[in-house]
């Protein structure tokens, strides 16, 4: 049983590997890192998770560029309990539509997902 994570550099990315390490403590489990894309600074990533006591597995991006469901089987792979996502804010009109891969892992994802949004 994991913590699935996925990961970019940006504020929303390192605010879902936070709480995905805020989890991961408080449930004693490790936390499946998941970049978002290869170039994504997964050593930095990885390191932070370590710094913070957590048990880290890094897995590869996708290589079809599909995220969401690059996300979502790496999920039902690992027994994720949870699967963390950043999201970014958006405009009024933004708000009336959600990013595409955020929508569909929290429509298709056979377990809880946080979505998470920098402050």
């Amino acid at each position: 049983m994991t913590i699935v994570v996925g990961f970019s550099n940006k504020r929303e990315g390192w605010a879902a590997l936070e709480h995905a390490a805020d989890e991961a403590r408080l449930r004693n489990m490790p936390v499946v890192l998941v970049p978002n894309t290869e170039r994504e600074d997964v050593a930095a990533g990885r390191e932070e998770l370590m710094k913070s006591g957590v048990e880290v597995i890094v897995e590869g991006p996708s290589t079809t560029g599909r995220i969401a469901d690059h996300l979502i089987d790496v999920a039902d792979r690992t027994e994720a309990v949870l699967l963390v996502i950043g999201l970014r804010r958006r405009s009024p009109t933004g708000k009336l539509l959600l990013g595409l891969n955020a929508q569909r892992i929290l429509l298709d994802a056979t377990c809880p997902v946080h979505a998470v949004k920098a402050d």
